[in-house]
């Protein structure tokens, strides 16, 4: 990703000689105001769209870097999650429904313990995952580490990793008396080891190789 991420779309509206219905004389909402009907109106043109506590944050399309981060963590995670049967791991566009929030989100990558398995839904996850990932690019950056930093936090995710391919980091932050604790900052050289997807370990490096 390596636009800016915007909060708001911009809503192409046609010329017409007729008014439009009084709901879309109103759409599209105010910040604050978006709902779950709202996000489903919105377009399917390769942008990523989600709604926390009623505001809409827009962010462009994955940059290379970033896809390779995510494809190169997912696999090896789900390779050791299928080896060992220790739980389920799914890479975006999943949508998952944290407690709270009226609209899914779409961690880049999550893992959900074996015993948890029935929040798995057909179309979404139902509830919070134990491990969520998500990886920085320049126009996303405050947004993962504030915002849904504090979504994942309210909605109670063990372990939460932010990966920074510009910076090649992997933070690891632990929940701990409902507050996210730095368990390790990780740089090139480094090892992560994870403590809710017990005894799964990843080279930092492989992350930011292609």
């Amino acid at each position: 990703m390596v636009t800016e991420t915007r909060a708001m779309p911009t809503i192409e509206v046609a010329a017409s000689t007729t008014l439009p219905p009084p709901d879309e004389q109103t759409w599209p909402p105010e910040q604050g105001r978006w709902t779950y009907d709202d996000w489903l109106r919105l377009p399917d043109d390769g942008f990523r769209y989600e709604i926390l506590n009623g505001e809409l944050h827009m962010t462009p399309p994955p940059s290379i870097s970033h896809q390779n981060a995510v494809t190169e963590l997912a696999a090896q995670m789900r390779d050791f999650a299928k080896q060992t049967g220790k739980g389920i791991v799914l890479v975006s566009p999943v949508g998952v429904r944290l407690p709270g929030q009226s609209v899914p989100v779409q961690p880049d990558v999550i893992f959900i313990r074996a015993d948890r398995r029935e929040i798995i839904g057909e179309h979404d996850i139902q509830g919070a995952p134990d491990l969520v990932v998500e990886v920085l690019s320049p126009s996303n950056w405050l947004y993962d580490r504030r915002e849904k930093l504090q979504a994942y936090r309210q909605a109670g995710v063990p372990e939460y990793w932010i990966i920074d391919c510009r910076a090649h980091t992997l933070e690891i932050r632990v929940l701990e008396q409902g507050q996210y604790t730095l368990l390790a900052e990780l740089h090139s050289g480094d090892t992560a080891k994870s403590r809710v997807f017990s005894g799964f370990e990843l080279v930092v490096d492989d992350l930011f190789t292609m």
